[in-house]
């Protein structure tokens, strides 16, 4: 009897267990049009960065630039004191003054050599001497017409100019410092940054994509600087790298902006993100309804009971997913639109486990997304 009686109730637990219904929650696979979004943490960098060094030594007599000014290709920005210079064009030009005196006078005295040698009233080897005399002043002359250039030259440098339009750093020299010619020391440095760059990078199985994009029109890049506080803008992808990363599998990739309202800094990092094309008609899910097991992603799907009780069972099926759309994920493959997914109460589950919804057919998320892969 004790055997039975244990057997008996042993059967009823199994019973009890089969029959056990399940709260679950559960939303309906939904279909949009979704953009594919390929995003990045992206740096941004100037346009053009130089570093201003002085050409020629001396003593710098004017200090015309501030720090974190603005200046203009051309502007002047530091003066050395050019009186040695000035000097050094004065005896460059008297050397060459002299030296064509010289030229005039060893022209003529050629001009009558060549008409007595002619008359064989002076030896030849006087004309000869004379002839020398003559091509070797027009070389020095030549000679000293460089040496005048280069002395014009070092007094041009003493005047250090902007080589590009940008913003001034903080200046490192100021008036009264000698400096040395091609020193290494910086006096300042100008960052272009109107237009501005910004660096990013990709996963290297977009290129192709990304190429045959650009080759048909400007591609827009939305770029958000860092700060919770600031709001996403529009730049144009300008340049693509012309080589993968090994080390990272990555292509980098250049967008331009026009910062005319000083947006962006250098060194500063910004979110980018790259629409590259629009997903017809996607199966979107909640992500937190994808679940991953040894094979792969895997949802459970709810098939009601079709008497209007929110109940039914429910059977596990492989997906393949794709993008992340917000708090969504893209469903390639494994579901149509309109099923029930469970969402919520996975643990408990099992293939052919009955279940009742909560919430009733609910819909797959809420508002428009964009699809989105990072690096």
């Amino acid at each position: 009897m004790a055997v039975l009686l244990l057997a008996a109730c042993g059967g009823e637990t199994k019973q009890g267990r089969r029959e056990r219904t399940v709260p679950v929650t559960a939303v309906a696979v939904v279909s949009e049009d979704v953009p594919v979004v390929l995003s990045a943490v992206g740096n941004v960098e100037p346009l053009a960065s130089v570093e201003i060094k002085s050409r020629v030594g001396g003593i710098i007599d004017k200090q015309l630039v501030e720090n974190g000014q603005d200046v203009n290709k051309g502007d002047l920005l530091f003066q050395i004191d050019s009186r040695s210079f000035d000097l050094a064009v004065m005896e460059a030009q008297a050397r060459l003054d002299r030296d064509r005196a010289h030229l005039t006078k060893a022209r003529e005295d050629l001009r009558r050599y060549s008409k007595l040698r002619d008359l064989n009233v002076v030896a030849q080897e006087q004309y000869d001497n004379t002839f020398a005399e003559a091509t070797s002043l027009e070389n020095t002359i030549r000679l000293n017409e460089a040496a005048l250039e280069r002395a014009r030259l070092d007094r041009d440098y003493a005047r250090i100019t902007a080589p590009i339009s940008g913003r001034v750093g903080i200046v490192q020299v100021n008036v009264g410092n000698v400096i040395k010619a091609n020193d290494d020391r910086t006096l300042c440095v100008i960052n272009q940054i109107r237009p501005i760059n910004i660096g990013f990078s990709l996963p290297e199985r977009y290129l192709s994509e990304i190429m045959q994009r650009k080759a048909a029109g400007p591609l827009s890049v939305s770029v958000t600087p860092s700060g919770a506080d600031r709001k996403a803008v529009k730049g144009e992808l300008t340049a693509v790298d012309n080589e993968v990363d090994t080390a990272t599998g990555t292509i980098r990739l250049l967008a331009a902006y026009p910062n005319d309202d000083s947006l962006f800094w250098p060194g500063q990092f910004a979110r980018v993100e790259l629409t590259l094309r629009t997903l017809r008609d996607a199966m979107l899910l909640p992500t937190g309804a994808v679940l991953q097991g040894m094979e792969g992603a895997y949802v459970y799907v709810v098939v009601p009971a079709g008497d209007g009780s929110g109940a039914g069972t429910v059977e596990p099926r492989d997906v393949v997913a794709s993008h992340i759309v917000g708090e969504r994920t893209v469903i390639e493959s494994g579901l149509k639109p309109g099923e029930l997914v469970v969402l919520d109460g996975q643990v408990g589950l099992s293939p052919g486990a009955k279940v009742s919804v909560k919430n009733g057919q609910g819909k797959g998320g809420k508002g428009q997304g964009q699809a989105g892969e990072g690096q």
